[in-house]
């Protein structure tokens, strides 16, 4: 399948590895040229390694994507590169694990910074370029979990719900702009992310295919999907 994006110009944030990386290679793959954020500059710059092998054409911009100058600081950076900005992937890592009565007012502002706030900052930096493109396109990654709260992960349930809330509303305010968003929620995937929270449980998917569902949402094929939430989980969410 064709999804019309050779030579467009994609920004994936928090991409040096996991689902980021995945949804930066499935992009790619498919032609279009990517610029890939994350905190180490030296993990950033082997996966920047990795997709330049397979004959991408990719800039590597190293910086902590939570920071509140720092998207307008990227989205500038990937259009003196490329002259333009068709697509963007927000992702961030998720916050650690906490219980809802446990968590501090400091962690869940840093929660609703990180898995909120810096997404809504890149689609603000971003929204002129991605409406001139003619091919705009938003893709938050998010988790499973705004569809169904997981015990123990109160500061992720609290920001990614959030997130969810702000994306159904600014999807609508776009519609005019021929802008698209949508979010795309992982359930478990082999990441490290997943080791850190306890081990991939044998029940879970693969990043190359979550990334290849990111990279639909980014299509040509897709220009009639907006305000979704696409939950990739293996079928492990129960709520209707």
């Amino acid at each position: 399948m064709d999804l019309g994006v050779a030579g467009r110009v994609a920004l994936v944030t928090a991409a040096s590895k996991g689902l980021g990386l995945a949804s930066a290679a499935a992009l790619a793959a498919d032609g279009a040229h990517v610029a890939i954020t994350a905190r180490s500059a030296e993990v950033l710059e082997r996966a920047a390694d990795e997709l330049r092998s397979s004959g991408a054409e990719v800039l590597a911009l190293p910086g902590d994507i939570t920071h509140p100058d720092e998207p307008a600081r990227v989205v500038g950076a990937v259009v003196e590169r490329f002259g333009r900005l068709d697509i963007l992937v927000a992702n961030a890592g998720g916050p650690p694990p906490g219980r809802a009565l446990d968590v501090t007012d400091a962690q869940m502002l840093d929660a609703v910074n990180a898995n909120l706030l810096a997404t809504v900052r890149l689609v603000r930096a971003a929204l002129p370029h991605l409406e001139a493109s003619g091919h705009g396109r938003i893709c938050a990654i998010t988790s499973y979990t705004v569809r169904q709260p997981a015990g123990g992960l109160a500061l992720s349930n609290l920001a990614r719900v959030g997130l969810w809330g702000w994306a159904k509303t600014a999807a609508q305010d776009l519609v005019e702009r021929d802008v698209t968003l949508n979010l795309i929620c992982p359930g478990p995937h082999r990441t490290d992310r997943m080791l850190g929270l306890g081990g991939v449980p044998a029940r879970a998917g693969d990043p190359g295919d979550f990334g290849r569902a990111v990279a639909f949402l980014c299509s040509s094929s897709a220009a009639f999907i907006t305000g979704t939430t696409l939950v990739v989980d293996g079928g492990a969410t129960l709520g209707l």
